[in-house]
């Protein structure tokens, strides 16, 4: 079975294989996009540009940030089909989810990845 893993887009190399999917609703700053071709952009499952403004990537935030985030996955109409395509790509290679928050603890793709794997 292949996996999922989350890679800062900055530390990203061409060394590290899976399908890669940005998922930042915003562009990451600096990054061509040549550089991480090919690659799938998945907003539609990004927080919503209110939440991510109100958590602000404070630590204290990210308990209610994410009841917040899962709830806003639960009812986003394109999560089973985000799962679809992530179930799909996994029966042949690894996915690779990209995003651009310094903090690797508490940012929305530590919450995205959980509720994958809960969904898969």
């Amino acid at each position: 079975m292949h996996e999922i893993i989350a890679v800062r887009v900055y530390e990203w190399d061409i060394s590290i294989k899976g399908y890669l999917i940005l998922v930042d609703r915003l562009w990451p700053r600096g990054v061509k996009k040549e550089s991480i071709e090919p690659f799938y952009w998945a907003k539609e499952i990004t927080p919503s540009t209110e939440i991510r403004k109100w958590f602000d990537h404070k630590p204290e935030r990210f308990d209610e940030f994410k009841k917040k985030y899962l709830e806003e996955l639960d009812n986003n109409p394109e999560g089973p089909k985000f799962i679809e395509k992530i179930k799909d790509i996994l029966k042949k290679q690894d996915v690779t989810l990209l995003y651009g928050a310094k903090d690797k603890k508490y940012n929305h793709v530590v919450i995205l990845k959980e509720w994958i794997d809960k969904n898969l």
